[in-house]
């Protein structure tokens, strides 16, 4: 299965033990690829990081069961040590997952020789292709543009793939892709507001929440279609949406409350602790942002 498109960021539907709701999560599954999404992710804002090592393989498997071989799924399994990490990888791969992400350690900081060991023996573990996630913008620094070039020196441009999120984005993309000769596989991960400026860089594709897939599709079809006078329109509307979204909890209030108007999710719970809730106003701004994005993509949904 390919590797392109529009990979969405499931969110987790929580039962009120904090388990897996397996129904509502089939119903979001289902909705996504109706809707025509490329592939599926769990990843950060699927609260992969509130379960435990056990729990995270439970939570793929749930999601290959759903999916049945529909899509590919995209599994993240980013931890705060290489052995754990390598773990999650060779589990993930023996579940039939189809390709992994990681994040580096994010409970300290590893030196650089020590994030490079941590990524080459993840990618060494397994023979599905790793993803390389540089989410420093809410977990410390930034990876260094050098690890990126070590790893495809080693592993080629197919094992190993980036999803590059830390400012400024377009200009470290460039760096990027001219060490690897334009040849880089890379995801946009700022949920679409980086799209319009690193799509001519060379995307494989983006990788944004379960919110809108709508939005982001027709953002996606109209930049690859060269119509850049409705992808600005699409992503203007976009953007307005995602500024309310300024943290990992604020990504995933916004998100399951947008599922829950949406008629997928029947509850907004998340794992605590949280750092952020939406009070009554900002859901009130959010709905007016949400029909004006909608009016805008004028989806058939």
């Amino acid at each position: 299965m390919k590797l392109e498109g529009v990979f969405t960021v499931l969110q987790m539907p929580l039962n009120p033990e904090d388990g897996i709701d397996e129904i509502i999560l089939a119903k979001e599954i289902d909705w996504l690829i109706q809707l025509g999404v490329d592939g599926l992710v769990l990843a950060m804002v699927s609260e992969v990081m509130r379960f435990s090592a056990q729990e995270r393989r439970d939570q793929w498997r749930k999601t290959t069961k759903a999916i049945n071989g529909r899509l590919p799924l995209v599994a993240s399994v980013g931890a705060d040590s290489t052995a754990i990490a390598v773990w999650l990888a060779k589990c993930a791969e023996e579940d039939g997952v189809n390709a992994l992400m990681a994040t580096p350690p994010s409970s300290f900081p590893a030196t650089p020789n020590e994030t490079l060991s941590y990524y080459t023996a993840i990618i060494d573990s397994v023979a599905i292709p790793v993803i390389v996630q540089d989410a420093s913008n809410y977990m410390g620094h930034p990876l260094e543009i050098g690890l990126y070039g070590a790893l495809l020196s080693k592993f080629g441009h197919d094992r190993v793939q980036f999803k590059p999120e830390a400012t400024p984005v377009k200009e470290r993309m460039q760096a990027l892709q001219e060490i690897a000769g334009g040849k880089a596989k890379v995801f946009e991960g700022q949920s679409g507001m980086g799209l319009m400026e690193t799509f001519p860089l060379g995307l494989s594709g983006t990788m944004p929440g379960s919110e809108i897939p709508w939005a982001i599709i027709a953002l996606w079809k109209a930049l690859k279609e060269n119509d850049l006078i409705r992808a600005q329109k699409i992503h203007t509307c976009v953007a307005q949406l995602v500024a309310f979204q300024t943290s990992i909890d604020a990504y995933v209030a916004v998100e399951k409350y947008l599922l829950v108007k949406q008629g997928i999710f029947n509850s907004t719970r998340q794992r605590g602790p949280i750092g952020f809730t939406l009070d009554e106003v900002t859901k009130s701004q959010i709905d007016s942002v949400f029909e004006q994005l909608r009016q805008c993509v004028s989806p058939s949904i």
